[in-house]
């Protein structure tokens, strides 16, 4: 490359450019550039473009240049390069079929020639050849030559010899070419050249692998004649081979290891086997005897590619064969120990096998057989395949009902002689072999209905009558068991070989519910127009004729209760039996009124019936009393009565118990069930009373909290069996996460418990030792005999014994309160769904003021309470429900005309609430509740109100719905006005407020009503503010509310320029007390300050309000003077902003004075260095002579302000701020303005100001010599030299020191400016 670089700089220079190509540019050279580039979207724009390039410009000197440049970039040293090169190189081959190939192909033989080039280029050279063929090949035009294909197959072959660079690239490339060209091509040219590679096919896997594509890919020519002349046996698969064959597979393996993909060498010869009819002695002697004997783990995956890519390939015997063969019992025992941390998991690849095999074969046998297969590989009785795998979605569903029927089968006649078994090698160790038969058929059976219930959930095509039957058999197996056989039950014809034990019970029963939760959420199924409306209906959980499937289960259960030869589990009592009957009628009479009445509520009855109805059998004793409550509600909510008057001692309502059902079922494991009870109370929220939302609030109550006694605390021990299918949600992993935060905090308080026992253990210690004579005064140990020593002992350790039984009783005491505890939030985190769903059904209810207070009650308690994971998310979940669905929604009561009392007082409460707090972020949610009561009192319209006013001025039109601006609705504005200004004023003069300057700009922006009441206290607080951090505050909230548009509307013209004068008169107070800007709130209380004035400033410009600005210019010429104005660079560019609208201009800072000093004190350097002619500088002779007072009076820090004033008289553009007005005219005096009109003033400022610059010369010229002797000199110059008033042109000693050394040969030569 470096070559080529040469030569293209050489090219440049040359008058006729023999290949005529660089006379073009550079464009047509930057694609070579690019081709070369690391980034692959660069590569292929520039190949792209070199195409298009030379296709419109049909040069034959540019097509050669591009084939020199393209073949010698082959060999480029960049491995991006390379690639690049031999893509656009074929792109080039293949657009233009003139080229010929062999004349590429010498020219690159000749350009990366192996024997001539040097030693440490070989590599270089071997990879130009490899892309050379490389681009051959991909331009398709290789096989049509015969001899550019006889010749690269030759350079593949010598290539091949150089495996330290190349490795098996060339054998790969060869193999590749072979695949495309056709036989007649192979026999006539290639068979010859290629008989010694296929001769010494049995040495190396490159060359096995080449053996066997030929023996695919041409059977004509390689017989077995053939075959037998070139390596003496007609096949490749015997069993004289095989041992080689074994030894060439492992060493493919791993070399393959890195790529974790079956090597090319096993698969084609896995498919020779087959096609030679060998694939039973290949699988049984090559794989299982041969590969598998080797403790690899590449050749252990190998074998497993082997099994999954050979099932599409294998018939159905073959298939029974390798999936009972020790291939699978070692892919098994594999599945077993991966599980372990930081282990290689093959599981994930062997299911994505099965997967390719099962949706790409037709075969109904086949698929069954792979799938019971791998059904069937079982560690200890468990299956190995996962049982939520989703594989059997491809299946066809003749061959899932098949599987479903053996699964079934499975589970009532277990034969374990079917499985291929394996235990690992500490099952082993601790295996029992009494009860070892029983517990391998439990867990058999606990996978099998785990595999059921996942067909139901997997997204697959099945019918109805799959469905149900699964659900009957998990539902007959979980609660009943079968007395005899009978035809009548289809779960009962077939009765089971081994009783179920207890804990298989309870795991169906868990999946059971797991399924019900299933069904609850199953899209319809079918293709029926019914089914299909539905579906678009997004209705969930019905069959397609619209029935529940849970009310289809309970019809089955009760069939099953009236049968004889059916037994419960769980027999009913009486009263269960009546509950059981009551429950059945009153769904009945719900399905009655489907279509007269709400059918949402109606269906919503049902499910909650139909699931309680369920429970029954799980939990008979809790399930009655909920059950018949729920049963009384029922009727009373369907009722026609009428009303009656509720009194202090009346039966609690309908809604009342119903709530309380709902909290309770909220406290149950099972998602279904708070699923359901959510569906349920949102159909309930219509007829929801204060009494029984005040429930709901109860929960959530802070101070309630130590004396709640809820269901949560007994579900303790049903929660930790019920963790199944259906339970595993997020609050298991919540309740982890907090045992383990809370570890260390616990044992460190019982450590600090402990110790306080020390005291009375002590004592106890102590009397125990005297009353055994062992704390005399003299005595010592040896003067007890044995007997009481003993003795002695046995008292001691029953103490000790005792001891620790305490500390073990404080320690699990202490761990109930804790699980106690977490249970308590997590059952409150449920309470505020039925928060959220009233709020979002019922957002017009009044009863939504009732949940504001004990909302903010429980996000100031979290505020302050514990930051474990569980409170935060707690805390969280409520203040998104209180901002979200409370206090934003564009739904609120409008009916509150009787309620405006209250809500004056509770909005009050709230302010005054927000004010005392300490911590602002609570404060925060307390002022934007009340914001949102100020919302709902102005967009209700009082019965006694009147019309709003009408629009001040000529702004009827200004704003879109300004009358709903205007109007109060039922806000008392006096009321509300003054319980806002005492915020106000709080927020201004307390040191520690909790609110901010946010909230009301909040207030201002959504209610600009409120702007012309609380303005006042705004303007006034510039000034009666406490602090200046409070003034500031003032200020910047005065600017953001004048800045609203709705504020217009509210004033007139005399009220809105009496407001700008007044604020201009407080901002100009405020600034004269300014006095130093060296504080951070000074500074922020004039960065304020001038915003406001620019605001201020340019509303009277535009507007051409009559103000008065002469007291204001004063203040701010004064400004200008204070310390800390100039240092700022935010300060002073607000500054001249303002000081633009009185038409005062900046001052340049000219570098003239200080360039004089810098070239007068270089002269006396020595020459060091020179600047080249190019670099000098042209216009030094002239020396600044106008104005050099004015700038040296401005670098020596008097103001230069002042110098620059506007004339006396005013043109109309400067009155407007457009220009100026001292851009143009540089007078001495200057003037002070009043109303826009210039007074003439003195010239004492710039007088005195040049007696200064004599004084301060001098000084300069002392301290520059001290200067010379030490550093630091930056520093003493800006002390000399205020920063407020340094120029451009003032620069420090040591910058002049560097400009000086390079200007000094100049100097020189012009001696005279020096002088200027």
């Amino acid at each position: 490359m470096a070559e080529l670089e040469e030569q293209e700089g050489q090219v440049g220079a040359v008058i006729a450019d023999p290949r005529g190509v660089l006379r073009q540019g550079r464009a047509f050279l930057d694609f070579f550039w690019d081709i070369a580039k690391p980034e692959q979207e660069v590569r292929l724009a520039a190949t792209e473009n070199l195409l298009r390039h030379l296709r419109e410009g049909k040069k034959d000197d540019e097509l050669k240049y591009a084939l020199k440049r393209l073949v010698e970039g082959l060999g480029a040293t960049r491995e991006a390069a390379r690639p690049g090169f031999s893509l656009a190189l074929a792109q080039v081959l293949q657009a233009f079929e003139e080229i010929p190939i062999c004349s590429v192909l010498e020219e690159i033989k000749e350009k990366h020639n192996l024997e001539k080039v040097k030693k440490k280029l070989v590599r270089n050279a071997a990879f130009g050849n490899f892309f050379g063929v490389m681009a051959l090949f991909q331009s398709g035009r290789l096989v049509k030559d015969k001899k550019a294909l006889l010749e690269s197959i030759q350079l593949l072959q010598q290539l091949a010899n150089h495996q330290a660079h190349l490795r098996d690239l060339p054998r790969k490339t060869l193999i590749d070419i072979l695949s495309e060209v056709p036989e007649t091509v192979f026999q006539e040219v290639l068979f010859g050249i290629l008989q010694s590679d296929l001769a010494s096919a049995f040495t190396s896997p490159e060359n096995l692998h080449l053996l066997l594509v030929g023996i695919q890919k041409f059977p004509g020519v390689m017989k077995p004649k053939n075959l037998k002349k070139l390596f003496g046996s007609p096949t490749v698969v015997n069993r004289e081979n095989i041992p080689r064959l074994v030894e060439l597979l492992q060493s493919a393996a791993k070399a393959e290891k890195k790529d974790k993909k079956l090597p090319g060498v096993g698969f084609d010869l896995l498919q020779v086997s087959l096609k030679e009819d060998a694939f039973e002695l290949f699988w049984k002697e090559g794989v299982e005897n041969g590969l598998l004997k080797e403790k690899s783990g590449p050749v252990s995956y190998m074998c497993y590619r082997l099994l999954g890519r050979a099932l599409p390939f294998l018939s159905l015997d073959q298939l029974q064969m390798v999936l009972k063969g020790k291939v699978m019992q070692h892919y098994g025992e594999h599945v077993i120990i991966s599980q372990l941390p930081d282990r290689f998991k093959f599981a994930p690849e062997m299911e994505g096998y099965v997967d390719e095999f099962l949706s790409s074969c037709d075969d109904l046998e086949r698929q069954l057989a792979v799938i019971i297969g791998f059904s069937t590989l079982t560690n200890q009785g468990y299956p190995v395949f996962s049982s939520s795998s989703r594989v059997i979605k491809h299946l066809q569903p003749a061959a899932l009902q098949k599987y479903v029927d053996w699964l079934k089968d499975m589970f009532l006649r277990p034969d374990l002689d079917c499985c291929l078994d394996f235990s690992s090698n500490r099952q082993k160790q601790n295996q029992q072999s009494g009860n070892l038969a029983q517990r391998k058929i439990g867990r058999l059976r606990k996978w099998i209905i785990q595999r059921l219930v996942n067909v139901v959930e997997c997204p697959t095509q099945k019918e109805e009558s799959l469905v149900m039957d699964i659900s009957r058999f998990c539902f007959f197996h979980a609660f009943f068991k079968a007395k005899k056989k009978t035809s009548q039950i289809c779960e009962a014809n077939v009765l089971l070989s081994e009783p179920l034990d207890e804990q298989t019970y309870s795991a169906i029963e868990n999946y059971f519910f797991g399924l019900l939760q299933s069904l609850n959420t199953l899209t319809v199924l079918g293709d029926t127009p019914k089914a299909a409306a539905l579906r678009e209906k997004h209705i969930h959980g019905v069959t397609a004729d619209g029935k529940l499937w849970i009310l289809l289960l309970v019809e089955y259960a009760n069939k099953l209760l009236t049968s004889e030869h059916i037994k419960p589990l769980q027999p009913f009592t009486k009263e269960q039996k009546d509950v059981w009957e009551r429950t059945l009628q009153s769904v009945r009479n719900l399905q009655k009124k489907e279509n007269k009445s709400d059918n949402a509520k109606v269906v919503t009855f049902q499910q909650l019936l139909l699931l309680m109805a369920i429970y029954l059998f799980k939990n008979q004793s809790e399930t009655v009393d909920v059950l018949s409550d729920l049963l009384d509600c029922t009727e009373r909510a369907f009722s026609k009565e009428p009303k009656k008057k509720k009194t202090e001692n009346a039966e609690p309502g309908w809604v009342e118990v119903m709530v309380e059902i709902l909290l309770s079922l909220l406290a149950q494991p099972s998602l279904l069930i708070r699923r359901i009870s959510k569906s349920m109370f949102a159909q309930i929220c219509p007829n929801l009373t204060k009494r029984g939302l005040q429930l709901i609030l109860d929960v959530l109550d802070p101070e309630q909290e130590q004396d709640e006694e809820s269901a949560v605390v007994v579900m303790e021990e049903s929660k930790k069996k019920m963790k199944s299918a259906q339970d595993m949600d997020e609050d298991g992993s919540e309740d982890s996460s907090e045992e383990s935060d809370t570890e260390e905090e616990n044992d460190s308080e019982e450590e600090e418990k402990n110790e306080e026992v020390d005291d009375n253990f002590r004592s106890q210690l102590m009397n125990v030792l005297q009353a055994g004579n062992a704390m005399g005064g003299d005595e010592s140990d040896e003067e007890l005999d044995d007997e009481a020593m003993m003795a002695l002992d046995k008292n001691i350790s029953a103490l000790f014994a005792e001891q620790q039984k305490r500390i073990q009783a404080k320690k699990d005491e202490k761990e109930k309160m804790r699980k106690e505890k977490i249970l308590r939030r997590d059952f409150k985190i449920k309470v505020l769904d039925l928060i959220e769903v009233f709020l979002a059904k019922q957002s017009e209810n009044p009863l939504v003021f009732d949940v504001i207070e004990p909302l903010l009650r429980v996000i100031e308690h979290c505020m302050t309470s514990d930051s474990d994971k569980q409170e935060v998310d707690f805390l969280q979940k409520t203040a998104n429900i209180f901002m979200n669905s409370l206090c934003r929604p564009k739904q609120y009561c409008r009916k509150v005309d009787a309620l405006q009392e209250d809500l004056h007082a509770f909005v009050e409460r709230l302010v005054e609430k927000a004010w005392k707090l300490t911590d602002t972020s609570v404060a925060l949610y307390y002022f934007s509740a009340s914001l949102y009561l100020l919302r709902v009192l102005k967009g209700n319209t009082s019965d006694k109100s009147s019309s709003p006013p009408p629009l001040p001025g000529k702004q009827n039109n200004s704003i879109p719905q300004a009358c709903q601006l205007l109007s109060t609705g039922c806000l008392n504005m006096e009321r509300v006005t003054a319980i806002y200004q005492r915020a106000l004023t709080h927020f201004f003069t307390k040191r520690k407020s909790a609110l901010t300057g946010a909230m009301f700009h909040d207030l201002f922006r959504r209610f600009p009503i409120m702007c012309k009441p609380l303005v006042d206290t705004l303007v006034k607080s510039i000034t009666a503010a406490t602090r200046q951090h409070q003034q500031a505050q003032a200020c910047l909230l005065l600017q953001k509310v004048l800045q609203l548009r709705e504020l217009k509307l509210f004033v007139t013209e005399e009220e809105w320029e009496e407001l700008i004068r007044e604020s201009i008169r407080q901002v100009t107070q405020s600034l004269k007390m300014v006095d130093k800007c060296a504080l951070k709130a000074e500074k922020e209380k004039v960065a304020n300050c001038l915003e406001l004035l620019n605001f201020l400033l340019k509303t009277v410009t535009e507007q051409k309000l009559r103000v008065k600005l002469a007291e204001l210019d004063k203040v701010l010429v004064a400004l200008n003077q204070a310390e800390g104005i100039g240092s700022s660079a935010r300060l002073d560019s607000l500054y001249w902003n303002v000081m633009r609208w009185l038409n005062y201009t900046k001052p340049k800072k000219e570098k003239t004075a200080s360039k004089a000093v810098q070239e007068g004190e270089s002269l006396k350097r020595k020459k060091k260095g020179f600047l080249p002619e190019t670099k000098k500088r042209k216009n030094r002779k002239k020396a600044p002579q106008e104005n050099g007072v004015a700038a040296a009076a401005r670098e020596d820090g008097e103001p230069a302000a002042l110098q620059e004033q506007p004339l006396p008289a005013e043109t109309p553009k400067q009155k407007k701020g457009l220009v100026p007005g001292g851009g143009k005219h540089k007078k001495q005096n200057r003037g002070v303005k009043e109303n826009g009109v210039a007074t003439p003033g003195s010239g004492e400022e710039v007088v005195n100001g040049g007696d200064a610059v004599t004084d301060k010369k001098k000084k300069k010229k002392k301290k520059k010599k001290m200067n010379r002797k030490r550093k630091g000199d930056a520093d003493n110059e800006a002390e000399q030299v205020p920063a407020a008033k340094k120029t451009k042109g003032s620069v420090s000693q040591e910058t002049q020191q560097k400009q000086g050394k390079a200007k000094k040969k100049r100097r020189e030569k012009s001696p005279a400016v020096a002088q200027g």
